[in-house]
């Protein structure tokens, strides 16, 4: 997705921003917006604890009447209930067959074991000054297309260490067959050997296997490569997603889940990744240049239980998983996608309206997340809001639900700058909200659906994650689709061993100069 404008910040170095600061703006009342923050969260602890403040009274008045019994009143009792024995016996029976349909037909829990995040060997990184240096020696690129792939660099968001693969450091670039499976084993064997490492599971033990990767699907598959590689057992369910874009990864944990409904006491690996090696345009539309800026080598493998035992040594519980699909719609589908140009080069175009569509497609999916994460107190305000405008014709503006009291971490895909910047502005989220996805575009790019993994990882690297946390990891991608995964910690999480952060994140974030 395209980055859009940097207005009037300026990364230096790839290390410091430098913002141009207009003081004669007035400062906001601060004191107001301290009486509003107060009025809301007491507000909303009002609300939220509405049950437990009506029931602690009940409880109350029913413990003093209960100490007040003497023996003669609990012998009444006792005889009362043996008259009606046969009402006793029909409630009991009611009460222990309910209780059995209940925990068999709930929902199994998923457990997020461990998962891991790929990161290049150092001759991979790839600079903007040697991006630029190699473009020129290709020859395929005019002038025109050249300047442009530099003004979007420089808008992007990304730094100087971002990777790209073995082939497109060529010159010439040599985007063959063997060159991208090269890619894919590298990336999905390197998060795999890494992720077995860490959580002492044996391949063999692996019952489902779900792996996506939109642009490159060869034959055999890329989920078949990696049973032949780690000699998955015969009875395995693998899956190969393909043509799904950057919310993909969302969809694979999704399918897992369900899996993880039917096929008990198992483990299921999720594997993320996109292959650049051939989707390289060697073309001049613009539209469809903005990837060859934005899109880096990466992936992630992540390991997922339905066993009870894994819920000790896991460190996330999933919640929610809420799927949006915008594809009726025409302008929609055609936001990403694969085409051909005028010359027969293919590549990926990204239309002028993306920004408009992925906003459509964000709305729909909040409005269905909303009631299953937000408190009851901003639910209610969000319905009074649209009694009002609806049937009482007031010219009130649409109240914003704020999802920070839902969420206490955001994984936005770090598809560019200018998602990030929108998501930040229409959720009214603060600067360290948005902080994970925006190191995470700088340090690595845009890695596709592997993306939120890398920013969640950013999270616990800097220990921020603490034992019941929320994590709302949301993904846009060709289709259209816009995916949202809900996941709880169940203990205050470490930085993960072997992380993508390990020797960098003492440099994130970048340091902001205000002028």
């Amino acid at each position: 997705m395209d980055g859009g404008g940097t207005g009037d910040a300026q990364e230096n170095g790839g290390a410091t921003v430098s913002v141009q600061i207009n003081h004669s703006r007035r400062l906001p009342d601060f004191l107001l917006s301290v009486k509003l923050k107060y009025v809301k969260l007491g507000y909303h602890y009002l609300v939220s604890n509405l049950f437990t403040l009506c029931l602690v009274p009940i409880m109350i008045i029913i413990l003093i009447e209960a100490s007040q019994m003497n023996p003669n009143d609990i012998r009444q009792l006792w005889l009362h209930l043996q008259y009606n024995l046969v009402s006793v016996i029909i409630c009991s029976a009611f009460l222990v067959f309910g209780s059995t349909v209940y925990i068999m037909t709930r929902p199994r829990p998923v457990y997020l074991v461990d998962y891991s995040c790929y990161r290049a060997p150092e001759n991979l990184k790839a600079p903007f000054s040697r991006f630029m240096e190699h473009s020129q020696l290709t020859g395929d690129f005019d002038e025109s297309s050249l300047e442009f792939q530099r003004k979007i660099l420089e808008r992007s968001g990304l730094g100087d260490e971002t990777y790209a693969p073995e082939a497109m450091h060529l010159v010439p670039p040599r985007p063959s067959m063997q060159a991208a499976r090269e890619e894919a084993e590298q990336v999905m064997f390197g998060v795999l050997d890494n992720l077995f490492a860490k959580t002492k599971v044996k391949p063999k033990d692996i019952g489902i296997l779900v792996v996506n990767c939109s642009l490159f699907n060869p034959t055999p598959s890329l989920s078949a490569m990696i049973v032949n590689k780690y000699k998955l057992r015969g009875n395995l369910r693998s899956f190969n997603l393909g043509g799904m874009g950057c919310s993909a990864g969302v969809i694979a944990i999704d399918l897992a889940k369900d899996l993880l409904q039917v096929h008990r006491n198992t483990y299921a690996v999720v594997v993320s990744t996109e292959n650049i090696t051939q989707n390289w345009y060697f073309g001049n539309k613009k539209s469809m240049l903005i990837p060859n800026c934005l899109f880096r080598v990466g992936g992630s493998a992540v390991l997922l239980s339905n066993k009870s035992a894994d819920r000790r040594r896991a460190k996330y519980k999933l919640v929610h998983v809420v799927r949006t699909h915008k594809g009726a719609d025409d302008k929609a589908f055609h936001g990403v996608y694969q085409e051909q140009d005028s010359a027969g080069k293919t590549g990926v175009s990204l239309s002028k309206d993306l920004m408009a569509i992925a906003g459509g497609a964000l709305k729909t999916n909040i409005t269905t997340l909303g009631p299953l994460v937000l408190p009851i107190s901003e639910q209610l305000l969000f319905f009074a809001t649209l009694v009002l405008k609806k049937f009482f014709k007031k010219s009130v503006k649409p109240y914003i639900p704020d999802f920070k009291l839902a969420f206490d971490h955001f994984c936005i895909h770090a598809g560019g700058r200018a998602v990030i910047d929108e998501l930040e502005k229409n959720l009214q989220l603060l600067p360290l909200h948005v902080e994970a996805s925006r190191m995470t575009l700088h340090r690595f790019g845009n890695t596709s659906s592997s993306s939120i993994w890398y920013e969640l990882a950013y999270t616990e690297a800097k220990g921020r994650m603490r034992r019941g946390n929320r994590v709302w990891q949301i993904a846009f991608g060709s289709g259209f689709k816009c995916n949202s995964a809900v996941w709880e910690a169940l203990r205050n999480v470490k930085p993960s061993r072997n992380g993508p952060w390990e020797d960098c994140i003492d440099r994130y974030p970048v340091k902001v100069v205000l002028e």
